[in-house]
């Protein structure tokens, strides 16, 4: 079975002002891209920016959507400060703070942003479990 990679499109108003918030704003890692759209490598993931009325006509629905979407995307980080440090640089960046960081019911430390195109993000710390690569073993340059 060949190795398979999910990927996220987002559909934007303006691809340029996306493209900024994620390169610039977020730091994501920029791929190559045809000019009408976007790709960003994530962990295990490809992030795309696609114009909003093309993804909808694209997927053959309005393009007048609006209010709560049903879909939060999530930004795991190692640890509370970094929560605190990612919802900052959003909202730099041109997010919308929608939740300041606290303590969640689940045990965890979770706070949400608005991206400009109104896209819900979770940025989160679980104690209990890191969803994220695993750490490179130091090797002896490392240690020195």
């Amino acid at each position: 079975m060949q190795p398979r990679i999910s990927m996220i499109t987002l559909g934007v108003a303006d691809l340029q002002r996306a493209i900024r918030f994620y390169e610039e704003g977020l730091g994501f890692p920029r791929m190559e891209s045809p000019p009408a759209v976007a790709f960003f490598t994530l962990n295990g993931t490809w992030l795309g920016l696609y114009g909003w009325d093309a993804l909808a006509e694209d997927a053959t629905v309005p393009a007048d959507g609006s209010g709560f979407r049903g879909v939060a995307l999530a930004h795991n980080v190692k640890t509370e400060a970094e929560v605190e440090a990612v919802l900052e640089q959003a909202v730099a960046a041109g997010a919308t703070l929608v939740k300041p960081a606290q303590k969640v019911f689940w045990g965890g430390y979770s706070g949400y942003f608005r991206d400009p195109d109104g896209h819900l993000w979770e940025v989160a710390h679980n104690p209990f479990a890191w969803v994220g690569p695993e750490d490179p073993e130091p090797t002896q340059s490392d240690t020195r």
